[in-house]
């Protein structure tokens, strides 16, 4: 145990003391705050105005079109025949034209139609824009015509029935609650997923470069093969844990800048869909007010299981996939090809384990979400999903505990397995192996 300490103690060392750490620590927070930055400049301000003369023959608008606070579209009443508005297209006084025949009627009974001509192609957005808010000026002017006052069919659309959700325990479901379990079961899977890929890619780098540079050779006069192992996977883990807490903290403290530098931004949120998941708590947070429907919604997930849970999926995910990272990286040469090749059979657990999390998310007792919170190669990922729903309503004890042995177990056995072929491999040279072979290693007895 002490030795493996003392190779954990080196490779933490070894990376953290290195200016590249510093900088990819520090730099690739500020570099993605620099492009989401400048998404959301261009987005924001490089968006042009486009304006349409609105040639009302009917007068069906009398001189205004539901106008939207903010909009890039701008409706202007002119006097002007087609022919004129025809040139003054043509020399781009405006991006396009609305034309209203005499005959036509809000009521449909008219033959003609609206015509709408422009400069150059309208893009699909603001092709929809304009169709809102021209189907809906044209909607309130035929509730007008009925005698039906736009306040008054508000009030039919929002009237809605209550409708109570409770469990099998008789418990009541928070609308917001389950909108926002979805989120945080969503990002506590995909974190992990993205931890299982990146740091478990490191090992594997690291200990190709050791057994590239012949260094391996020396440590091992001094200790063993699984000492070794287990020494560079948990030091290289304790640096990955470490630059994954620092990123979150900078991410966490330049996400709350963007509002302050682009206030427009959430304007423009409003109007983007929302997920499916989260549908029901923007509706629920939009009719009780958002801050107090969103505080009722966290107030009820259970953050302390949540934060548990995902510190031992996370622990047990990496060290059960960093093992088998580890043995890759043993068996390839000097051409990374040769470990590239053999990463397949270990990526897509990882790979299907995030396609069910986007299952579970949404139905967290389906079988599908079971099974994979249960196997060993998924649960790390999926059971975060199905734990941020809360116990028994999304997880029950007995299969979460199942759940843990089943991971305790299987990383107890990709360890055994990847400690046998790590001890072959990390001292074979120019030899291309096969997965065949790695399987030879691991059943042959010492």
């Amino acid at each position: 145990m002490n030795k493996i300490s003392l190779v954990a103690k080196r490779e933490f060392l070894t990376r953290v003391q290195k200016k590249t750490f510093l900088l990819t620590t520090i730099g690739v927070p500020l570099l993605i705050f620099a492009f989401y930055a400048l998404i959301i400049f261009f987005s924001v301000k490089s968006t042009d105005n486009f304006t349409i003369a609105v040639l009302d023959k009917a007068n069906i608008f009398n001189g205004s079109i539901d106008s939207k606070k903010g909009s890039d579209v701008i409706f202007k009443f002119v006097k002007d025949d087609t022919s004129v508005l025809k040139n003054k297209l043509e020399q781009k006084e405006y991006d396009a034209y609305l034309y209203v025949p005499e005959n036509y009627s809000i009521t449909g009974k008219s033959t003609d139609s609206l015509l709408f001509r422009s400069a150059k192609t309208v893009g699909i957005m603001t092709r929809e824009k304009i169709e809102n808010r021209i189907s809906k000026t044209l909607e309130e002017k035929r509730l007008m015509s009925m005698n039906i006052s736009k306040s008054q069919l508000d009030s039919i659309q929002n009237q809605k029935e209550s409708i109570t959700f409770s469990s099998s325990s008789g418990k009541t479901e928070n609308q917001t609650k389950v909108g926002l379990s979805y989120g945080v079961g969503f990002v506590s899977g995909f974190m992990i997923y993205i931890i299982l890929f990146i740091y478990g890619t490191m090992v594997m780098r690291g200990v190709v470069e050791e057994k590239v540079s012949r260094i391996a050779e020396v440590i091992i006069s001094s200790v063993k093969p699984f000492q070794l192992m287990m020494g560079k996977i948990v030091g290289i883990g304790a640096v990955g844990l470490l630059q994954f807490i620092i990123w979150g903290i900078l991410i966490f403290a330049i996400q709350l800048l963007v509002p302050v530098l682009f206030p427009q931004l959430f304007e423009q949120m409003q109007s983007q869909p929302v997920q499916p998941g989260m549908m029901a708590a923007a509706e629920t947070a939009k009719q009780s007010g958002a801050l107090s429907g969103i505080m009722n919604g966290l107030s009820e997930i259970n953050f302390t299981l949540i934060i548990g849970c995902f510190i031992f999926y996370f622990l047990g995910g990496y060290f059960m996939y960093a093992s088998l990272f580890a043995a890759v990286g043993s068996a390839a040469n000097e051409d990374m090809q040769d470990a590239q090749s053999l990463l397949l059979p270990i990526m897509m657990p990882i790979i299907f384990g995030i396609v069910i999390m986007m299952q579970a998310v949404n139905n967290p007792n389906g079988s599908l979400a079971v099974f994979g919170s249960l196997f060993p190669l998924t649960s790390p990922i999926v059971m975060m999903a199905r734990v941020a729903h809360g116990i028994p309503d999304g997880v029950t004890v007995f299969q979460l505990v199942l759940s843990m042995v089943f991971l305790i177990l299987g990383f107890f056995g990709t360890t055994w397995l990847a400690a046998k072929i790590y001890r072959t491999g990390i001292l074979m040279y120019g030899k291309k192996v096969t997965w065949k072979e790695l399987w030879k290693w691991a059943v042959k007895k010492n």
